[in-house]
């Protein structure tokens, strides 16, 4: 006699909810950042409704950067917000740390001459919760529109069990363009050139290991006010990192055939130390005159407070220098005052400061 099969009775079957992924809270969440999103599209964005992938025409005017071009060729970057992320969910603050991710990655294409065009997010939780997501993609349009660049589309991966409750992972993707001709490579880097260093919000996105091993040692607490800074610790960690492109884009635009700059330097990871050698020629090194400008306050508290080295201290950190740019000496001023005067919404103007010059001897960097 056949076996029959076992009935399951009355019992209710398992759903993906009941796993941990919940579709209503993806489908409200993209509800609600749909405006912001579409906040930072251009003309170039060809719009299909629910499409597998986003589209882009590269050969188009933008409404900030109008130009098409002859022979583009695209940039790629990829980055993350690392250990970070550690303080936004201590103090339960997400809105600052897209900027961040958008940050990362567009400022390094910034140091091949390109301008970004679009960014893709990808954001990993085990559970969507939406008072954490809002403000979290919130940030990561802000910061596109800080880039004058689209967030074309992302990611919002539901992994339960995977991540701590409360936790997130965010990395991002940006793509941009240059013409071949005005690739910066720092090829043309030589003895005698002025280097300029254009100061940053704060720690931007490195270090934060070294920060919070500080801020664990110390006991210091987040909500503590620091007169310094006139806030609370946490917030001055959290101070998004700089977008430099508007700026940069539109002081590489200034001459069509005549490069401005020679070479471009992110102070991200690795600091002032290991950035900067790598735009420089075989035969130059970098001297830096750390005297020639003034050292943020968090930076010395933290050197204080974790007893670091002077030149660990400018290997891990910017040390209030978020970009560096390398440019012939009678340009200096040129470079500088175009950097300062160019206007981003909501954002403070740059400052620059001369911080060094180049050099002929090894590819390194000199702290005098």
């Amino acid at each position: 006699m056949a076996r029959k099969a076992s009935s399951s009775g009355n019992k209710k079957g398992l759903t993906y909810a009941d796993a941990g992924v919940n579709f209503e809270t993806h489908n409200a969440l993209v509800g609600h950042i749909f405006k912001k999103i579409r906040s930072t599209y251009s003309s170039r964005v060809i719009d299909v409704e629910d499409g597998y992938g986003g589209l882009f025409s590269l050969d188009y005017d933008t409404s900030l950067f109008k130009r098409n071009y002859r022979h583009p060729v695209l940039v790629a970057c990829t980055d993350g917000v690392g250990t970070k992320l550690k303080l936004a969910f201590q103090m339960n603050k997400h809105d600052t740390v897209g900027i961040d991710c958008v940050a990362m990655s567009v400022n390094d294409m910034l140091c091949m001459g390109a301008e970004p065009l679009f960014f893709l997010d990808y954001i990993a939780t085990g559970r969507k919760v939406l008072d954490t997501l809002l403000p979290l993609v919130g940030g990561v349009a802000e910061g596109c529109k800080q880039s004058a660049c689209t967030l074309l589309g992302g990611e919002t991966a539901e992994m339960p069990d995977f991540y701590p409750e409360g936790e997130y992972d965010i990395a991002g993707f940006a793509v941009g363009v240059v013409e071949k001709h005005k690739v910066l490579k720092g090829e043309g880097i030589k003895p005698g050139d002025v280097i300029l260093g254009i100061e940053s919000s704060g720690l931007h996105s490195n270090g934060f290991s070294l920060v919070r091993k500080i801020v664990s040692r110390k006991k210091w607490k987040l909500d503590r006010h620091v007169d310094e800074f006139g806030r609370e610790l946490g917030l001055e960690l959290l101070e998004p990192t700089r977008i430099y492109v508007q700026p940069v884009v539109a002081l590489l635009n200034t001459y069509k055939r005549k490069r401005i700059v020679e070479g471009l330097a992110n102070i991200t990871g690795g600091g002032f130390l290991e950035n900067i050698p790598r735009i420089l020629p075989a035969t130059c090194e970098a001297v830096i005159d750390v005297s020639s400008w003034e050292v943020p306050p968090i930076f010395q508290m933290l050197q204080k407070g974790g007893n670091v080295e002077r030149d660990e201290m400018y290997r891990v950190f910017n040390m209030g220098i978020g970009m560096v740019a390398i440019c012939r000496p009678d340009q200096a001023d040129a470079v500088a005052r175009k950097l300062e005067k160019h206007k981003v919404k909501g954002m403070p103007n740059l400052k620059t400061h001369v911080i060094g010059h180049i050099r002929r001897g090894k590819r390194r960097v000199v702290l005098a």
